[in-house]
């Protein structure tokens, strides 16, 4: 059975440990402000040693479907309040949400 929760999150570039299926994990987001750009996630493991970087922010799909190889255990969703927006500077962790669903 899957389960579901979300990751609290501010609207500022952060770094913070969150454990997911048993393992500490290092989030890192970024905010990259270019005419593209917004926020992107960095995952490291507990001693900083990157596993992927640089995953953007989009709402409607798992982000960490083509790291499946990675065998992670995890999945990773953005949503916003107002359908499939991408996350704002400001809005990240108000009404942009991540999504983290273990099986």
């Amino acid at each position: 059975m899957a389960s579901t929760f979300e990751i609290p999150l501010t609207p500022a570039p952060q770094t913070f440990l969150v454990s997911l299926v048993g393992t500490q994990y290092t989030f890192t987001l970024q905010w990259r402000d270019t005419t593209n750009g917004g926020w992107v996630l960095d995952i490291a493991d507990a001693s900083g040693k990157a596993i992927v970087s640089g995953i953007p922010l989009v709402t409607g799909v798992n982000l960490l479907a083509q790291y499946a190889y990675l065998g992670l255990n995890f999945e990773l969703w953005v949503q916003t309040d107002a359908a499939d927006a991408p996350p704002t500077y400001t809005n990240l962790g108000i009404t942009s949400h991540l999504y983290a669903v273990t099986n």
